[in-house]
């Protein structure tokens, strides 16, 4: 598996969004803003968010106040669901599907097949856990480990 710049600009604009959304109010964030804030180039960041509107990640709105906003709950997006969707199978190597080895004649001998089985297993049971509420937490925990402990002006 291989997160390519298209991967990796749809994890970073969901996650953008997903730091704006609120069940009630949800934030609606321009094109312009998510490329600035995910330091994106906004005419590919395009091309991925029409994309992401299609996989049903996202939604936009038209009008002077336009822009994107998610379309599901963070806790329901999962980092493993939105790099299937953008990049393909996870898989390492094609012969660890069952329809991949069947013609394999060196199945039976193979030792790698069941590493890069492993190797899937663990990368899955990662990025399909992961959700985008789950990241959004993680960065505000950071935020605030990052801020100056006390008042330090005399």
């Amino acid at each position: 598996m291989k997160i390519t710049y298209k991967g990796d600009y749809a994890l970073k604009a969901l996650f953008q969004l997903a730091l704006r959304y609120d069940e009630g109010e949800t934030e609606v964030m321009s094109i312009n803003d998510i490329a600035k804030f995910g330091d994106m180039p906004v005419n590919f960041l395009e091309q991925i968010l029409l994309l992401l509107r299609r996989g049903g990640f996202v939604k936009s709105r038209r009008g002077v106040n336009g822009g994107f906003i998610l379309d599901r709950n963070p806790k329901d997006i999962t980092v493993g669901e939105v790099v299937r969707f953008i990049e393909g199978p996870i898989e390492p190597i094609s012969c660890i599907k069952e329809e991949c080895y069947k013609g394999c004649k060196d199945i039976t001998s193979c030792i790698f097949r069941d590493v890069w089985k492993e190797v899937r297993d663990a990368i899955s049971s990662v990025v399909d856990t992961l959700t985008f509420e789950d990241l959004v937490l993680k960065y505000k925990e950071k935020e605030l480990s990052l801020e100056p402990a006390g008042d330090y002006t005399i």
